[in-house]
């Protein structure tokens, strides 16, 4: 269902350029009519308020019910860290983040982690922006599990795609719940995007293309 919050944040991220249609071609090689690019995110109020919205969905999902947020490079860095902030400043949620370096330091303290040191037992929630194939999710969690016996409980997306996985029948997020534990939260669904779309009455050249790709490559 198309609600007020998510129409918003669909109308914030076409404002960034962060949604966009056309021809584009995913990470897993599929041809698509639309396109989420975080990195397009490029000013400190787009920042802030992108934390702002996952914060929220955060609160209303977990409260303050967990140890730590983890962005994996290289996208989910500034996600985590706008995310900390709106929790703190909008909710009064204050917890520490941290990220991962693509190359491990080999100099100063060392390592691949930067920011809050996670320990044993914390529950830890990740800071992304989509799955797609689910590629990303299983090159972050041997990350996380390589620095601490930590339990990862959740995942905060910008968009569920709702695309098909490796496994016929169950989509990326799906399979990321069942093979990691995780519970995946997104702020919107391709759903959305084309109730919005037919709302707007001004996208007739999309539409087609969306329900042409949905048909093939989504599950609902």
């Amino acid at each position: 269902m198309l609600t007020p919050a998510k129409k918003e944040f669909i109308e914030f991220m076409m404002s960034a350029d962060v949604l966009r249609f056309g021809s584009f071609v995913t990470k897993s090689g599929r041809q698509t009519p639309y396109f989420v690019n975080t990195g397009n995110y490029k000013t400190g109020l787009q920042n802030s308020r992108l934390g702002e919205f996952y914060a929220a969905a955060v609160k209303e999902a977990l409260g303050g019910d967990f140890d730590a947020m983890f962005g994996p490079a290289y996208k989910g860095i500034p996600l985590a860290t706008s995310v900390a902030g709106a929790l703190a400043r909008v909710h009064g949620i204050d917890k520490p983040f941290f990220f991962n370096r693509k190359e491990a330091k080999d100099h100063g303290e060392g390592g691949n982690l930067v920011g809050y040191k996670p320990k044993d037992g914390d529950r830890v929630i990740i800071i992304e922006d989509v799955i797609t194939a689910g590629t990303a999710i299983r090159e972050t969690m041997p990350v996380l599990q390589g620095c601490a016996d930590v339990k990862v409980t959740d995942m905060f997306i910008s968009v569920n795609r709702c695309e098909v996985g490796q496994t016929p029948g169950k989509t990326a997020v799906m399979e990321v719940g069942e093979e990691f534990g995780i519970r995946v939260h997104a702020l919107i669904t391709v759903q959305d995007i084309y109730e919005y779309l037919k709302e707007q009455g001004s996208y007739g050249d999309i539409l087609p293309l969306m329900e042409a790709y949905m048909a093939q490559y989504c599950i609902f």
